[in-house]
């Protein structure tokens, strides 16, 4: 499988059968949700917390590291497919209507090669 062949729904549906098998539907609220992704974030943060930005951009040449940080991206990813479960979000929507937004919001001849 990969993100060539995996769609978000066949993720979420793995994601409801993870969560419903362990029967952790009853703690899978709106609130536990968003505070387990800030948290899972954090803890992804923390693998370049103390990196200058050119040891940051080498970290992907270090396969322990590598592994480490998947995991931690998962972990996110894993309770935002949650969270859109919980609140039935069609992501791929939303993702689109969000790139949409910020295509007004950030018009590329105002902001191309510029962070601000």
């Amino acid at each position: 499988m990969s993100d060539q062949t995996t769609t978000v729904a066949a993720l979420r549906q793995a994601m409801a059968e993870f969560v419903d098998a362990r029967d952790w539907r009853q703690f899978h609220n709106p609130k536990n949700l968003a505070m387990s992704v800030a948290i899972e974030a954090a803890e992804l943060m923390e693998h370049f917390q103390w990196l200058d930005l050119p040891a940051a951009a080498k970290i992907s040449e270090s396969p322990e590291q590598m592994q480490q940080i998947r995991e931690e991206l998962s972990d996110v990813l894993c309770y935002a497919l949650s969270l859109a479960n919980v609140l039935e979000i069609d992501v791929s929507t939303a993702v689109r209507e969000k790139l949409v937004k910020n295509a007004v919001k950030y018009p590329i001849e105002k902001f191309r090669g510029k962070y601000r």
